[in-house]
């Protein structure tokens, strides 16, 4: 077999971890890419702490996208980059370009991107442990923390033949 092709594939298993020396990590805007999850949202997965539950990601809405009601067993920390961007549970409170939101642990909320952005809402979260989604009657519908997370980005990027190597992963043991 190739050995360029072994050293590809075992560069693109291998995760990203802090260097003992503790060194500060970089990634560039497009060192990681953004994948496609189908729904009207690309993800661009920057860092996970296993070890925290920690999971670090910008994602890139497209206008009217509606993410299903959840809340959050941690804190989550968002910058919005572009568009615009609400919780069907605060209308006033408008996220533009610049804006900063920090959610606690347990506050239940919709986010919703109104259909008449004109651009992409791109937002960067830092996100402490699992979103649980409900439905209406408060019912849990499907969890996603920063375990599944990274397996389905992996999945995505090796499915699109896309290259995860600058991915920050502490916590996990190969």
């Amino acid at each position: 077999m190739d050995t360029k092709a072994d050293d590809a594939i075992t560069q693109m298993a291998t995760p990203v971890v802090p260097p003992a020396s503790g060194e500060a990590l970089h990634i560039g805007e497009d060192d990681l890419p953004f994948v496609d999850l189908g729904d009207g949202t690309r993800i661009q997965l920057q860092q996970v702490d296993l070890t925290q539950g920690l999971w670090v990601l910008r994602t890139k809405f497209s206008p009217g996208y509606q993410v299903a009601t959840h809340y959050h067993t941690g804190p989550v920390f968002a910058v919005t980059f572009t568009g615009s961007w609400h919780y069907r549970e605060y209308p006033d409170v408008v996220n533009t370009k610049g804006s900063y939101l920090f959610e606690p642990a347990g506050s239940v909320h919709t986010l919703i991107v109104p259909d008449t952005n004109t651009e992409e809402t791109d937002v960067w979260f830092a996100i402490y442990g699992p979103n649980i989604n409900t439905d209406e009657t408060g019912q849990v519908t499907g969890i996603l923390d920063a375990n599944s997370i990274l397996n389905v980005y992996r999945a995505m990027c090796d499915d699109q033949g896309l290259s995860y190597d600058k991915l920050i992963v502490i916590g996990e043991d190969l």
